[in-house]
């Protein structure tokens, strides 16, 4: 049984610039500030990333760019977020969004990468992997290569009962096809998730 938990305190905080705005969560309320200091570092270093990692991308000039998010779970304990930076430089065919989640454990600090989500030794990557190739074939998602493999440090999120593993553009897929996302029921994957941990956390019977 969970035990209950307000969801933690978010506001929007923004930089802009000539041809740039970007918008980003800032955490604020948590009993530890040790805690709030580090989720709060990270989110800004992450948009920071995706900024650079633009750079390297843009071929033209003028570039214009956007900086967004969401909040995709915020419960439990458990925060989880997607930070999206879109940017177009002429004159190129089309912009280029890049994308980055984070989940955290807002009482502790720790931020989870998907292999942090799953017992040690355990077979998540090949179970994961499956769950998405049926998910290919059913939704008929063409793609660049074979079957699409899933790596320790795969991107993902979580929202409510869903482990959303996602790619980028290009990364499996067309460009047309956008940002391939599979969500997967958390109790398909419950027998093999941590203990504790925010799948069995987030699996847990409502108060």
């Amino acid at each position: 049984m969970a035990t209950f938990q307000f969801p933690v305190g978010i506001r929007t905080a923004s930089f802009t610039a000539p041809r740039t705005s970007i918008y980003y969560p800032v955490v604020y309320g948590l009993r530890d500030q040790t805690v709030e200091a580090y989720l709060n570092r990270t989110i800004v270093q992450s948009v920071q990333a995706l900024q650079q990692a633009q750079l390297k991308v843009q071929t033209g000039t003028n570039m214009e760019m956007t900086g967004r998010y969401e909040i995709k779970t915020n419960e439990r304990g458990i925060l989880s977020l997607m930070l999206t930076n879109y940017a177009y430089s002429y004159p190129m065919a089309h912009g280029f969004t890049i994308a980055k989640s984070l989940t955290f454990d807002v009482n502790t600090g720790q931020l989870y990468e998907l292999h942090n989500l799953f017992q040690p030794g355990s077979n998540y990557q090949e179970l994961l992997a499956r769950l998405i190739a049926e998910q290919v074939n059913e939704r008929d998602i063409p793609l660049l290569q074979g079957p699409p493999s899933v790596r320790p440090d795969q991107d993902y999120y979580l929202a409510d009962k869903a482990l959303v593993i996602f790619y980028q553009l290009y990364e499996i897929s067309p460009y047309y096809v956008g940002f391939p996302m599979f969500p997967i029921s958390i109790y398909e994957v419950q027998s093999i998730a941590a203990e504790p941990g925010p799948l069995s956390t987030l699996s847990a019977d409502v108060v």
